[in-house]
């Protein structure tokens, strides 16, 4: 009988459970706990935060940080150097339409888009230059 598994009663405790946070259960990086605290302080009233909202909040701010990396990083690529600037963040975000329309900021250094308009590149060769009217006498304005 000494053979049998005692059921019940007090046992002794086995290994501790490993510590999951809500983010490893998520998935994510971003951290679920600080921005379900962070949520909880922006309300007003006291409302009640669902755990659920700050897991999708997580998401997308993971999501949106993860494609403006990606751009960034491929943008430092094309110019050959291996940090990631604002100049960088800036061509990245300008560059993709979406991510413009979301990000309606100025960004800090970053500067400008490079862009040159049309009527300022046409080739002279191509266009012929009067130097005045048709059997004119050359001079601009007199008859």
């Amino acid at each position: 009988m000494s053979t049998q598994k005692a059921v019940g009663g007090k046992s002794k405790p086995s290994e501790p459970k490993a510590v999951h946070t809500r983010s490893q259960k998520a998935g994510l990086q971003f951290p679920v706990g600080r921005i379900h605290r962070y949520l909880k302080q922006r309300t007003q009233h006291n409302v009640r935060i669902g755990a659920k909202a700050a897991v999708y909040t997580s998401a997308i701010l993971e999501y949106l940080t993860a494609e403006v990396l990606e751009l960034a990083g491929n943008a430092s690529k094309d110019l050959r150097v291996k940090r990631i600037t604002p100049r960088h963040l800036q061509l990245a975000i300008r560059g993709d339409e979406e991510l413009d329309t979301l990000v309606r900021a100025t960004i800090a250094g970053g500067g400008v888009l490079p862009f040159i308009h049309k009527s300022l590149t046409i080739n002279q060769n191509n266009k012929p230059i009067t130097t005045g009217p048709p059997g004119g006498s050359g001079v601009m304005g007199g008859p």
